[in-house]
């Protein structure tokens, strides 16, 4: 084998392997942060590693003025290329949506809310090849999650359809991700 090709070969084992995370998940080449049965988990390099997409403010009903949380979107890097080229998510991305609790208070330009502590994380994973029928997690294109800041490793998620489909039917025509919220989806800067 020539030293090109033989170099090919070595990276794209070590990419393969890479795939596979350290902490025994028993993660698969399709994503990282998913398991052979399923399983999805936080990803730990979320906010150094990845790229911004947006946030979306909670109006608060307690605070007059206030956010009552915020929730912060990011993906891994490359997916924003792709989702530009095809106009669609690729196989394998993955959207975390951080969940932030809130404090108020009087800055010098005015009121002010900003992000706090985390509260949990929703988690989803494209999934253009219907990989785990039968799971309650996957369905419709996507692996869906919600985690507890209390408990990353394990989802409170049970059924998709009846907790996280119902607050995405507004988007379903756009393939369940409210995209309009991105900006960094829509610009080339």
């Amino acid at each position: 084998m020539n030293k090109p090709k033989a170099l090919s070969v070595i990276i794209s084992v070590v990419v393969a392997l890479a795939a596979f995370d350290a902490d025994g998940s028993g993660s698969n080449v399709f994503s990282p942060y998913v398991n052979e049965a399923g399983k999805i988990r936080v990803p730990k390099n979320y906010r150094t590693g990845w790229t911004f997409l947006g946030t979306w403010s909670i109006a608060s009903d307690k605070v007059e003025g206030g956010a009552a949380g915020f929730h912060n979107v990011y993906t891994q890097p490359g997916t924003i290329e792709a989702y530009r080229k095809a106009g669609k998510f690729p196989d394998g991305a993955v959207l975390v949506k951080e969940l932030l609790k809130t404090k108020t208070g009087p800055l010098t330009t005015g009121k002010v809310s900003w992000g706090d502590e985390v509260e949990g994380w929703f988690v989803m994973v494209k999934d253009n090849q219907g990989r785990f029928k039968g799971n309650p997690l996957w369905g419709d294109g996507w692996g869906w999650a919600l985690f507890k800041a209390d408990n990353p490793m394990e989802t409170v998620t049970t059924d998709y359809k009846a907790e996280c489909l119902p607050c995405h039917l507004p988007v379903q025509q756009n393939d369940w991700v409210y995209t309009y919220g991105y900006p960094a989806l829509k610009t080339k800067r």
